[in-house]
């Protein structure tokens, strides 16, 4: 481990990163600091270049560890083994070869011949592909840095090339290999790597090394040597501790200080496994400590909101329990019926209701969102749902005036497009308490819109709205009850976290009469694309209507996707002439969707294609294809909302995901999940598995706090414990002086603000 130093060079964690040439720390001088300061802003959220400081470049982890104590030979090597060798350059260069995609792009081959210290095999190749336009720079500057004699390391899976008759290595990124000294020959000697300093050289090689990933303009090498500066000058006692002894005791967990150390350099007993798997005893420190600290604040939040008194209590009794049945055009399922009693449970306290309500697309919440809203009109309450677009709030009005036609609750629509003087109008009727229920979009958190007394806000479709807009609404009432609603399945581990100060309720039941909608990968060829063609005609000339969504307006080469404009121009005139096709996508004006939308659900236009802009909430029964193009461009979970918009009338309808034949093997387990299954929360654990919750969630739209550290999915146990910690000193918090301090720290988490509702 590193022992801090002792001389005057002393710094903190607090340390800004352009202070360290002024402070004396070996590996910073100007130029060097400046440019680890710039590159540390992309991965630290909130600071810029004059903040980022000592704290952030040690919360900047190794993606992986490398034994590099008893490095292999060459000739340990075997096909297909997986490891690090120590080699020197014989030869090195690059040559241009023949590409089969593009003839366009020219296409090179880098190439270093090597060898070991001891030559115990033949020379070993590593190789890389290189193409764009700087390809040629690129090689140039790699053949002067792998001269003749220089040392380095290449790491990866070594397989066994017959036509070089030879083991070779093909590099697919930069970071798999390090140059540890250049030849005393070459005419570049890396600046920040001086030949000949053992203490440098100690740091690379003959131990467990860290293996950054390459931060920016910042080399993996050249960061590596940076922490070890940063960390030999702070000294123990400038990295206070936040964990208190007898939770570090129960959890068996590290000191901070030493846990920092160890992260980034390993002592020389630790078992590596622990570490690439993040277990190690200072990898289990700083997860804990980062869930630690977030948990404990949010159920602090949560307890706060626990002891508000609302506005208007609000009674349920058996006499407006049949009246709100009565109303009702369906009987509910028994998650339905559960779900109800949760809300009503929370409507008769004396604290106001901050329930999520999750349930997979079609699976009726809005029908128990309407009950709820019901409950407290029968209170005199006002009620009020806000949803993310026009359209979305137009058929929800539409929906609930058809149900409550025959009570004496008037529901009123509330949108932007609306002209001034009706706007008006509805303002001053929303203030009288003449309006009961007002169904719109952000129009309805608008400074004019004053409510006489609202005590119910629905609000659907969590992820479309920013946290403010939802404490917005909120600022309206008198602290009403609060029911947000979300179809798109968040797996309990992130819904624990990331909305740890609400109740969470599940409708897991589909109501009966829907038919499971069929889904099926086909193959981007003739061949399968001919079979859907047939199938799109068939239901079309069924008089049914048919979705072709695309994952993005604009045309990337890159990613080889098709335009959307283009196709549907080619679906309209050469494949389905004889159809209405109509064209939907990000860039056209909220009129012109709005215009498309609506004549898709009259049933005008029978082939609509889109973007992704359709993926929330429309219901259009007669709908029962969905073509998704590019299917492996798209998160399982929004597959799964887009796969929503079908199979919401009795008519078997499909759900189609083409897929490039360039397919990665993570993409081709994930759309075989889609086939596999129609569970939402099944498909959501699954995405979260693979892309990580900060995608799966949409981080900023969703208030997920940004963690440094921790991985939900990775960590679900950890999370676990430190839950259960945060909860023994929240239920401590008067009768101790030390929980109390913590419950004060965790109020003033700067992260949390981001991770309130209300």
């Amino acid at each position: 481990m590193i022992a801090p130093m002792s001389a005057n060079v002393s710094i903190s964690l607090d340390t800004r990163i352009l202070d360290l040439p002024a402070s004396g720390v070996g590996r910073f001088g100007p130029h060097n600091a400046r440019k680890l300061a710039l590159a540390l802003t992309e991965v630290s959220p909130g600071k810029d270049i004059n903040s980022v400081n000592v704290g952030d470049l040690l919360c900047y982890l190794p993606m992986r560890y490398e034994d590099r104590s008893d490095l292999a030979r060459i000739r340990d090597l075997s096909d297909g083994m997986e490891t690090s060798l120590e080699l020197y350059v014989k030869l090195s260069g690059g040559y241009q070869v023949r590409s089969k995609r593009s003839l366009k792009q020219r296409l090179f081959i880098f190439e270093i011949s090597a060898t070991d210290r001891e030559r115990t095999g033949r020379e070993v190749v590593v190789w890389m592909f290189l193409s764009g336009p700087h390809a040629v720079r690129i090689i140039e500057n790699y053949t002067k840095r792998f001269t003749r004699g220089a040392r380095f390391i290449a790491f990866g899976k070594w397989e066994w090339d017959k036509r070089r008759q030879t083991y070779a290595l093909r590099l697919n990124k930069p970071d798999e290999i390090e140059i540890l000294s250049n030849s005393p020959s070459s005419s570049e000697a890396e600046s920040d790597d001086p030949e000949g300093d053992p203490t440098l050289a100690a740091i690379h090689v003959g131990r467990c090394v860290p293996v950054y990933r390459k931060l920016n303009e910042v080399r993996p090498k050249q960061l590596r040597e940076m922490i070890h500066a940063a960390l030999k000058s702070i000294p123990a006692e400038a990295i206070a501790e936040t964990l208190p002894a007898d939770l570090r005791k129960r959890q068996e967990l590290p000191v901070r200080a030493d846990a920092l150390r160890q992260i980034h350099f390993p002592p020389e007993d630790a078992a590596l496994e622990d570490y690439e798997r993040a277990r190690s005893p200072a990898h289990r420190r700083l997860i804990f400590e980062e869930l630690f600290w977030l948990t404990l604040g949010l159920l602090v939040k949560r307890g706060q909101r626990i002891k508000e008194r609302k506005g208007a209590t609000i009674k349920i009794d058996d006499a407006a329990k049949q009246r709100i049945a009565t109303v009702l055009p369906f009987k509910l399922t028994e998650a339905q019926r559960k779900v109800v009693k949760e809300i009503f449970r929370d409507l008769r306290s004396d604290a106001p209701m901050n329930r999520l309500l999750q349930g997979d697309v079609g699976s009726g919440k809005t029908i128990v969102a309407l009950i709820a809203m019901l409950a407290a009109m029968e209170n005199g309450c006002q009620t009020a749902l806000m949803v993310p677009t026009e359209i979305l709030a137009e058929q929800h009005a539409r929906n609930i005036k058809r149900i409550l036609a025959k009570t004496p609750y008037r529901v009123e629509l509330l949108i932007g497009s609306m002209k001034a003087a009706e706007k008006k109008a509805l303002h001053q009727a929303l203030g009288k308490g003449e309006i009961d229920a007002c169904v719109g979009t952000h129009a309805l958190i608008q400074e004019k819109v004053a409510f006489k007394k609202l005590g119910l806000v629905v609000i659907d479709e969590q992820h479309r709205f920013g946290v403010m807009q939802r404490a917005e609404l909120r600022a309206r009432g008198l602290n009403p009850e609060v029911l947000v609603m979300t179809a798109t399945p968040i797996p309990r581990s992130l819904a624990m976290t990331v909305y740890g100060d609400l109740d969470v309720s599940i409708i897991d039941e589909m109501p009966p009469g829907r038919t499971p909608i069929v889904t099926k990968v086909f193959a981007d060829n003739e061949t399968d694309r001919k079979e859907v063609k047939q199938l799109l005609a068939r239901e079309v000339r069924g008089g049914r209507q048919v979705y072709v969504v695309y994952p993005l307006v604009e045309e990337s080469e890159k990613m080889d996707l098709r335009d959307a404009t283009k196709r549907y121009e080619y679906l309209r005139d050469r494949v389905f002439p004889k159809f209405t096709v109509g064209l939907l996508h990000g860039r056209m004006k909220a009129e012109e969707k709005e215009d498309v939308m609506r004549r898709f659900v009259s049933g005008e236009i029978q082939i609509l294609v889109s973007t992704t802009v359709i993926e929330v909430g429309v219901d259009v029964p007669n709908a029962s294809v969905m073509v998704v193009e590019h299917a492996e461009r798209f998160g399982l979970s929004q597959l799964h909302q887009l796969r929503g918009r079908v199979g919401r009338g009795a008519e078997q309808s499909f759900c189609v995901l083409l897929a490039s034949d360039k397919q990665t093997d993570v993409a081709r387990e994930r759309l075989g999940i889609m086939e596999e299954t129609n569970d939402g929360f099944r498909i959501a654990e699954k995405d979260l598995e693979i892309r990580g919750p900060g995608e799966v969630m949409g981080t900023r739209q969703a208030g997920l706090p940004e963690f440094r550290i921790a991985n939900l999915v990775r960590d679900l146990d950890i999370l676990q414990a430190a839950r259960k910690e945060a909860e023994f000193y929240v239920n401590q918090g008067k009768s101790s002086p030390e929980a109390a301090k913590m419950i004060k720290r965790a109020q003033s988490d700067a992260r949390l603000k981001l991770a309130a509702v209300g």
